[in-house]
């Protein structure tokens, strides 16, 4: 089975940024899947899952309300808790660069959010007291105070014996 593109970046090298994690060609147009990478993997810690939670509801208002929203597939955590996926549907290839302020934008607005957490309610959410604002407020500020990368590092491949290996 052919390992997956995620699973080929190396994340002993990988810092924060926005990268391209996959790139497809459907109906004439493009669904890019954007890696936001708030953490540096294995060397920070994760994101709580109670901030990654409120990151997930406040950024995803604020982008499927922001002039990109015909473009929004999707935004949500990644599993590892270093930041989130962000797939968006474009007629154009875009890049990272493309996307930048959007994203800045969008954690500028978590940074500064007050009131209820959008969507954090029994009815709304399906765990809706796994929330944290003030952290994700912070985790917020912190992301934007890094200095982001664009471009993946990639995975050494070593070939022994007609397989394929790699070094993370």
């Amino acid at each position: 089975m052919e390992l997956i593109a995620s699973f080929q970046v190396d994340h002993t090298r990988i810092v924060p940024g926005i990268y391209v994690s996959r790139r497809d060609k459907v109906a004439g147009g493009w669904i890019t899947t954007f890696d936001i990478r708030m953490k540096t993997p294995n060397k920070e810690p994760a994101v709580h899952p109670n901030a990654m939670h409120t990151i997930e509801h406040v950024v995803a208002t604020y982008l499927r309300n922001s002039d990109f929203k015909d473009h929004v597939v999707y935004w949500g955590p990644m599993g590892c808790l270093t930041g989130c996926y962000f797939i968006t549907n474009t007629e154009n290839e875009i890049q990272p660069k493309d996307i930048e302020k959007l994203i800045r934008a969008a954690f500028k607005y978590q940074a500064a959010y007050t009131g209820e957490v959008p969507g954090a309610t029994a009815v709304t959410c399906g765990n809706y007291l796994l929330h944290d604002l003030q952290i994700a407020k912070w985790e917020a500020k912190a992301f934007l105070a890094k200095t982001w990368k664009f471009t993946y590092p990639k995975a050494k491949r070593i070939a022994a014996k007609g397989k394929t290996f790699f070094d993370a």
